[in-house]
């Protein structure tokens, strides 16, 4: 059985961490500081950290001062970008089950999984990095 919207952990650390960079007015933020401000596990946080590389969201700078700045500015940059690099597509239909059981005319719980699935991609598509990064 499905989740009404899978969120993963590795999910909260990217939008997380993707935020706190965005905040950094210094320039490249290390993992290990990002993992700090995050009470995150280091090494998975290196993983979500790659893929959002790998997404074209974020680059890693080498050197002394490197680490991780982002790939464009934060007004480009949206939540559901990063949601969608870590955890894939948001389902938008209506069913719980991984296959549906019903035609959904008869749904117990009408066409709110409909709704709430919609409305949460709409708030992640709609709401740009730099809205939740703090000044």
């Amino acid at each position: 059985m499905s989740r009404l919207i899978r969120l993963s952990e590795a999910t909260a650390l990217g939008l997380h961490a993707m935020a706190h960079v965005a905040e950094s007015p210094e320039g490249a933020v290390s993992s290990e500081a990002l993992a700090d401000a995050l009470s995150a596990s280091r090494a998975h946080l290196s993983k979500v950290l790659k893929t959002l590389c790998t997404a074209g969201l974020l680059r890693s700078k080498r050197g002394p001062n490197g680490g991780y700045v982002l790939a464009r500015p934060a007004s480009s940059i949206s939540l559901l970008e990063v949601y969608e690099a870590i955890q894939g597509r948001i389902r938008l239909d209506g069913c719980l089950f991984d296959e549906p059981i019903c035609d959904q005319v008869r749904c117990v719980l009408g066409d709110l999984v409909e709704r709430v699935r919609c409305e949460v991609h709409e708030y992640l598509d709609q709401t740009m990095l730099e809205d939740v990064a703090k000044d």
